[in-house]
């Protein structure tokens, strides 16, 4: 069987290296423990940008240190595929439980390249518009749509990150300005017309919610502990708006490198961390960290994602991996354009 020839194969290599984000240090302990005979190495203390200029680094000197890139989506497709050293992915999908696509999100493996074959997500986080309000204040019956926010009795009622912090808000800039139905339009005039305050301190934000001094929040996140504490804070969920939520990853995606020097240990790796213990040890690391990270998976518990947080039945929901939106300069062009019309 392939697996077993893979596994006794990747055992002889007897390590796997890779790059990702702050967290998957702490799954692929699990993996270690279950697999004790390949031995873990791993760097999660860089950021995206700079994981890119070491393997583009050791590349050039002619060294292949790394076999596989757990994070994001925007370093691969802006420096791995465009430099051409990664590998398809769905050649290394053995484990009968990964092929199966039903058992992921949509009934299908996704994809974050142009090709749709080596950036694979497994991470299918709900993003809206993180939006909020104050519940003494606002009847969320009265936002049926994301145009209700347009209302003019709304304006400079309103407080929202600051947006020229694009890499804190690029998940809600990319659905309000890639929706079909919002658009250029919506955030034009959302950024242009609702005399909008802005803020880089979340904490500050969500005080003003609570104490109404604004009724409305965007761009926000730290709700739920808010409520907790007794703040009459509410998030709006994204399957209140009929324009529905997009499903796609911020730091869930895997990449092979070609050329990887532990090449089998890399495709057990992979499909692990793609099975359901793989995915659900995924899911309950980062909420022991305080992250949500939700599987594409549909077959595995959800007890540690937030019901807000939550993919539900029935919503509309559109999948935001595509590499063409990965680009903020087209949103930044239209508020910074919307902001300055404003100010005339």
């Amino acid at each position: 069987m392939e697996w077993e020839r893979a596994l006794a194969a990747a055992k002889k290599e007897g390590e796997i290296s890779f790059y990702g984000s702050q967290g998957y240090e702490k799954i692929f302990e699990v993996f270690q423990r279950r697999y004790s005979e390949i031995k873990v190495t791993s760097n999660t203390i860089r950021q995206g940008s700079e994981h890119g200029q070491a393997v583009m680094s050791e590349r050039r000197a002619g060294k292949y240190i790394v076999d596989l890139f757990i994070n994001g989506v925007v370093t691969p497709n802006t420096v791995f595929y465009k430099a051409n050293i990664l590998e398809p992915i769905r050649p290394q999908l053995i484990l009968p439980e990964v092929v199966d696509e039903s058992k992921w999100w949509s009934g299908k493996h996704h994809y974050a390249d142009p090709e749709g074959k080596y950036v694979f997500v497994f991470q299918g986080n709900v993003h809206g518009g993180e939006n909020a309000y104050n519940t003494k204040l606002v009847n969320p019956k009265e936002f049926k749509s994301y145009w209700d926010f347009l209302d003019p009795k709304w304006k400079g009622k309103i407080v929202t990150y600051d947006v020229s912090r694009v890499s804190t808000v690029a998940h809600a800039l990319r659905f309000l300005y890639n929706h079909p139905d919002l658009g250029a339009e919506f955030v034009r005039r959302f950024f242009g017309e609702m005399d909008l305050v802005y803020s880089r301190d979340e904490r500050q934000m969500v005080d003003w919610l609570g104490t109404g001094k604004y009724p409305l929040a965007f761009f926000v996140s730290d709700i739920e502990d808010a409520a907790k504490q007794g703040l009459p804070v509410k998030f709006f969920e994204p399957g209140h708006f009929k324009e529905g939520a997009f499903v796609g990853p911020s730091q869930g995606g895997v990449n092979l490198f070609k050329n990887a020097p532990h090449p089998n240990a890399a495709k057990v790796a992979i499909n692990w961390l793609l099975s359901r213990e793989g995915q659900d040890t995924y899911q309950k690391v980062y909420a022991q960290l305080h992250d949500i990270r939700q599987s594409m998976r549909e077959d595995i518990a959800m007890d540690v994602i937030p019901p807000t947080y939550r993919r539900q039945k029935g919503v509309r929901y559109i999948y935001a991996g595509h590499p063409e939106w990965l680009d903020m300069a087209p949103v930044t062009k239209v508020i910074k354009e919307a902001q300055q019309a404003a100010k005339k």
